[in-house]
């Protein structure tokens, strides 16, 4: 099978493209470079000692897109170009409403032309509205509160759309808890550019003497040490679901909805401490205030995905600190 991925050279992007390749799927890949670089497709040729095909360019680009399937038999598609940063998107709704809403349309209406009908779509448990109700299902109630959360509801709702209009079309909507960590090889991982929002991207730059200190964002969440509880998964087993999804609507005409997540909750400073003892590295701290919008705990519950498409984590918290930071030290030696 020939699989496009869009966004294929980003953070959950390449890790799937390694996977795919892995299970002798052909990759073609479309990617604008804006959170990525083509240095990465090297890396993967060198992880799977296989070839990909790839495309320089935007996803909203419709004469692009009809080029690769005129080019390629493409059966079905991975979409993971989106703009991802939750700040970002409170400061600059209509970039991302314009990105991630568009590309999906204009992306879908090329899938539609072609006669291709097989989709993996990259959506959030930022579509989850808050809750006490623990853990998150996948028919636990939706309210996104931004815009980057509005763009995966919204994209969820027109695929719904898309498949109550035309029965064959063969949807799964992946909904991601908290990845991090990286390949074991340290050849990829996730690219940070500026002060990240989230924990590990934090932790990294602290490790890397980029930044003096982490901040912990609140210490009295009732919780076992105080801190927020989050449900971490590596990057490498989310990659894997993909595989498992595919496999799904390769045979099914459905759409379907899968928490990906371990079903574990790690606190800030257990991920903290557990990244301090793997590494044998300092990492310093500080406790700020709480940052408004955040929650005690969230988590999921991954038992659909394990009983629909046979999806299983195998990776601790242990081995997501180890590889995140091994991606650190391997891109200190390349540079």
């Amino acid at each position: 099978m020939n699989i496009l991925v869009t966004g294929g050279l980003g953070y959950i992007g390449s890790h799937t493209c390694v996977e795919l390749l892995n299970s002798n799927y052909n990759v073609v890949v479309i990617d604008n470079l804006y959170n990525s670089n083509t240095k990465t497709i090297e890396n993967i040729k060198k992880i799977t000692k296989k070839d990909l095909k790839f495309y320089l360019g935007d996803v909203k680009d419709k004469l692009l897109l009809q080029q690769i399937f005129n080019e390629n038999k493409i059966d079905a598609v991975i979409h993971f170009a989106a703009y991802k940063a939750v700040g970002e998107s409170v400061a600059k709704p209509l970039m991302y409403y314009d990105n991630n809403i568009s590309s999906l349309i204009t992306l879908l209406t090329v899938m539609d032309e072609y006669n291709c009908k097989k989709i993996v779509f990259s959506s959030s448990a930022t579509v989850y509205k808050e809750t006490k109700k623990l853990p998150l299902k996948e028919n636990s109630d939706k309210f996104a509160y931004n815009p980057y959360g509005n763009t995966k509801l919204f994209g969820e709702k027109i695929l719904e759309d898309l498949y109550n209009s035309d029965n064959n079309y063969s949807i799964a909507i992946l909904r991601y808890f908290n990845p991090i960590g990286s390949h074991e090889s340290g050849l990829i991982g996730e690219n940070i550019f500026d002060i990240p929002n989230n924990l590990m991207p934090y932790i990294l730059k602290v490790a890397n003497k980029e930044l003096d200190y982490l901040t912990i964002y609140g210490d009295n969440y009732e919780t076992h040490d105080g801190t927020g509880i989050r449900d971490y998964i590596h990057v490498v087993d989310l990659a894997k679901g993909h595989i498992n999804a595919l496999e799904y609507i390769k045979d099914n005409t459905v759409i379907d909805y899968f928490n990906l997540g371990t079903g574990i909750g790690y606190s800030v400073l257990d991920v903290v401490k557990t990244f301090i003892k793997v590494n044998n590295i300092d990492i310093p701290y500080k406790i700020g205030k709480r940052r408004d919008g955040d929650i005690a705990v969230n988590y999921s519950d991954p038992s659909y995905a394990r009983e629909k498409i046979g999806f299983y984590t195998t990776k601790n918290l242990e081995d997501m600190c180890k590889d995140s930071y091994k991606y650190v030290l391997v891109n200190k030696i390349n540079n």
